[in-house]
């Protein structure tokens, strides 16, 4: 899943910068610029001890800021999850099974955040565990990132990898109740005015789990806000 004016030179930082600088110039770059709906079909292949036990394609739409859907196979099976505000519903078989709480960040990080105020921004980067006092710069697959949340490579906090020119995310690392996520997002391409990467790869505990590869993707396309209402489910528009 998965999100702008090419500068060619973007943005010097002093020793004295921190990651509030980094969100302050995506934010400034793609606020009010970001494209509003996203959709597209996934491969998604599932691993366990780095062995592939699953393939599945997945239909997924974005309505930002926070609306998300995945249908999983074939739609008429009626297998998905909804993400609506706080809460993720969960159907199988077209029978709503589980609502939990939403922890899907990347809606929010791949292009939600530009549908807020700064400061609500901001906000929210800390209650997902960021810490934006720390920062530092990288490199990552030969292109130099900014590194939201740890002051150096070997900490074991929560960071998020900018692409130094583009300002699109390109890796997160997560800890968890003692657990280690971490996902890198590839291939980006440009979409309007924002970049959606084209494929992912996602670790638990530096262990292959999930491999993602996108097609047919669309920005700015009419999505019926309906399609994300949990008690709408199953019906036709």
């Amino acid at each position: 899943m998965k999100l702008l004016t090419l500068v060619l030179f973007p943005f010097l930082f002093t020793g004295n910068n921190n990651s509030k600088d980094v969100l302050k110039k995506m934010y400034e770059r793609y606020s009010g610029k970001w494209y509003k709906t996203f959709t597209f079909s996934q491969t998604t292949e599932n691993y366990r001890n780095d062995s592939l036990i699953r393939t599945a394609t997945w239909n997924e739409y974005i309505q930002y800021p926070a609306n998300f859907r995945i249908d999983i196979g074939d739609p008429k099976n009626g297998n998905s999850v909804i993400f609506n505000a706080d809460s993720a519903y969960n159907f199988r078989n077209g029978k709503l099974v589980r609502v939990t709480e939403n922890n899907n960040d990347l809606t929010f990080l791949l292009g939600g955040m530009y549908f807020y105020p700064f400061d609500s921004v901001l906000n929210k980067f800390h209650r997902l565990g960021y810490d934006v006092n720390k920062y530092h710069e990288d490199t990552w697959q030969n292109r130099p990132v900014y590194v939201i949340g740890a002051d150096n490579a070997d900490e074991k906090t929560n960071q998020l990898w900018i692409d130094k020119q583009d300002l699109y995310v390109v890796r997160f690392i997560e800890y968890n109740n003692g657990r280690k996520e971490e996902g890198q997002l590839n291939d980006h391409k440009k979409f309007g005015n924002g970049w959606a990467e084209n494929s992912c790869i996602f670790y638990f505990d530096d262990k292959l789990f999930q491999k993602e590869i996108y097609h047919d993707c669309k920005a700015d396309v009419p999505i019926d806000p309906r399609i994300f209402d949990p008690a709408l489910y199953g019906k036709s528009f």
